[in-house]
């Protein structure tokens, strides 16, 4: 594997959250596969959290929980 561009150790939790998600946004849904279980199960999910969207939790509020665990 050739030399990184940039040591990401040097970056901040909160610098390193960031190029995650600036990461995982770039990648289309072919670029991520999924196995006919997975997609099952995350079929189930979206239809639960349909019929009951007071249970889902904002995704600011995930990003929130996870930098307060990360200080």
């Amino acid at each position: 594997m050739s030399e990184p561009a940039f040591d990401i150790h040097k970056l901040t939790p909160e610098q390193r959250l960031q190029l995650i998600e600036e990461l995982w946004d770039s990648l289309s849904d072919e670029d991520v596969p999924l196995t006919e279980s997975q997609r099952a199960e995350l079929d189930r999910l979206i239809d639960d959290l349909e019929k009951h969207p007071e249970q889902g939790i904002p995704w600011e509020e995930v990003k929130r929980r996870l930098q307060d665990r990360l200080r």
